[in-house]
């Protein structure tokens, strides 16, 4: 499957204040990257694993040339992403509370767990052996493509878990609204 990538153009007004003003005026370019597909690839002799090309090809206009992970605290799995939407996650933690438990508890799971690991000339990561255990991956993962982010499973842990949430799917039928 194909990387899909959506630019969006926005606009602002300088004199109202408002968006939406001319091509002419302050224009910005946003990119979104996503991560779609799920493709399975093995681990080396030496730990390292070959990031999928359209994952790669996703944060090609990233300022960092890699990804960063870190342990899922609501799946035995390995979250990733850019390093751009982490600090968009940063950005949200800003708006917890200072003195917030919760804040305490997210912060050191998120941030302090969190790793940035650049590609090799082949586009292979060394995931650290923490988050390999933490997700039961020995030999072979799975990359999980969730839009803006991913995830990284154990083979026949994922495939427990995306019949699951198949299940889940089938009874609740969810209604994703697109637009306004």
């Amino acid at each position: 499957m194909s990387l899909t990538t959506i630019k969006c153009r926005a606009t602002f007004d300088v004199k109202s204040g408002k968006d939406g003003g001319t091509a002419s005026q302050n224009k910005e370019d946003h990119k979104m990257s996503l991560f779609l597909s799920s493709y399975e690839n093995r681990l080396d002799t030496k730990g390292r694993i070959s990031v999928p090309a359209s994952f790669r090809a996703s944060v090609s206009d990233e300022k960092f040339a890699g990804i960063v992970l870190y342990r899922s605290f609501t799946n035995n799995c390995i979250e990733g992403l850019t390093l751009s939407r982490m600090e968009q996650m940063a950005a949200a933690t800003d708006k917890i509370g200072v003195f917030d438990s919760g804040l305490d508890d997210l912060t050191a799971l998120l941030f302090a767990d969190a790793r940035q690991l650049a590609f090799d000339v082949t586009g292979r990561v060394v995931i650290p052996a923490d988050l390999l255990a933490h997700a039961g991956i020995t030999d072979t993962a799975v990359f999980v493509g969730r839009g803006n982010s991913f995830q990284i499973w154990n083979p026949d842990a994922f495939r427990a878990a995306q019949a699951k949430s198949l299940e889940n799917l089938r009874k609740s039928r969810p209604n994703l609204r697109i637009g306004d």
